[in-house]
């Protein structure tokens, strides 16, 4: 299991959503808003982990 970037939901690389490649490490989603904001802002991110539910509330 991989942890979503954007939400941290727990997300199995088999089933996500997508997947995307930045600086070398694959990033999984459980959704296709999840990806979106990812890769507008991967470095948001990849720095600064949100609290579960600030994006995926969002998204869904």
């Amino acid at each position: 299991m991989k942890v979503d970037p954007v939400c941290r939901m727990q997300v199995d690389e088999k089933t996500a959503a997508g997947n995307s490649e930045y600086k070398g490490e694959t990033y999984y989603f459980c959704s296709p808003g999840c990806k979106r904001s990812f890769d507008k802002e991967p470095e948001k991110y990849v720095r600064g982990a949100q609290p579960h539910g600030g994006e995926h509330a969002r998204h869904h």
